[in-house]
């Protein structure tokens, strides 16, 4: 079979690495990347022998597959128009600004049958796929996210920029119906919610509670899971994990090691081989709607919430 032909639509900071990821599979040729930015989107089409473009809209034709890395407000511009042209899209989380452009693009790839994936790589995390094999009835998840402050990534608030992996990864371990919602957080460097923590129930009986943090000093990755007969604390930063559970009486403890990985080059493959299969993307257009549905609540709630203590002070 021919190669995908992959166009990427944005050169920033993930887009770089989308590009690596694309010009590395072996089923793709990367065919352009584009950029407002000419100047970058020529030198990172040179690196990889391509074309280099500032509209995107020259680039309708002529690809099967595109990989949407733009700022989140122009998510759903942009992969609309590609949909609508006949292409399978791959899109960086969060999916899309509002939930509403959300649906919009899941009932339109649906309708014209293309794949419409998002790019929640902690689902290829070898550690966090070690820790959901052992999972079949979580009761109870911790999640901390925390990480130092840069201003790529501040356009949105902590939660869309960080927590929503977190709520991506319990959305997928629990499999329940979400029941309550609270949330708290504070503004701190931006106009924006920087540090902010939630608490998720379901109707399996689970609850989760998260953790997010832009403005910490050092970054951190952990994910506790406590079920009926085992507990697994993982650090999908440092790739490890720490599982106690009982035997004859005593309590056992093990730890396995995932140092290295790719999850992004792992992501950006599945999501290739589903293209070619016609099969469901790893993390479909309904997965990263959930997420968003979720982070949305989350934010929201927050807002409210430090409009109350701002009335109250007032």
């Amino acid at each position: 079979m021919s190669k995908l032909r992959a166009a990427l639509i944005g050169a920033g900071h993930m887009g770089r690495y989308h590009a690596d990821k694309l010009a590395a599979c072996q089923d793709v040729t990367l065919v352009t990347i584009v950029d407002t930015d000419a100047a970058r989107a020529s030198a990172l089409a040179a690196q990889h022998g391509c074309a280099a473009h500032t509209d995107w809209r020259s680039c309708l034709e002529g690809v099967d597959l595109v990989c949407v890395a733009v700022p989140t407000e122009r998510h759903h511009e942009v992969a609309r128009a590609f949909l609508e042209a006949g292409a399978h899209v791959l899109i960086e989380k969060p999916l899309t600004h509002t939930l509403e452009e959300a649906d919009d693009l899941v009932a339109l790839a649906r309708a014209k049958r293309r794949l419409l994936g998002v790019g929640h790589v902690e689902r290829f995390n070898p550690a966090f796929g070690a820790l959901a094999r052992r999972m079949r009835r979580p009761l109870y998840i911790e999640a901390e996210r925390l990480s130092g402050f840069k201003q790529r990534g501040a356009d949105v608030d902590v939660v869309l920029d960080l927590m929503i992996h977190d709520l991506d990864l319990v959305l997928a371990l629990v499999r329940s119906p979400l029941t309550h919602v609270s949330a708290c957080g504070f503004r701190v460097l931006t106009d924006a919610v920087d540090i902010a923590n939630a608490r998720l129930e379901f109707a399996s009986g689970c609850v989760a509670n998260l953790s997010a943090s832009r403005v910490s000093q050092a970054p951190v990755r952990k994910l506790r899971v406590f079920q009926p007969d085992l507990y697994v604390s993982a650090d999908l930063q440092g790739g490890r994990l720490r599982f106690a559970q009982q035997e004859g009486g005593a309590i056992a403890e093990t730890e396995e090691r995932f140092e290295g990985g790719d999850p992004l080059g792992a992501h950006t493959a599945a999501f290739v081989q589903a293209v070619r299969r016609g099969s469901a993307p790893p993390v479909s257009g309904e997965d990263g709607r959930s997420a968003l549905a979720v982070a949305l609540q989350v934010g929201e709630l927050v807002r409210e919430r430090l409009a109350c203590q701002a009335g109250a002070g007032a």
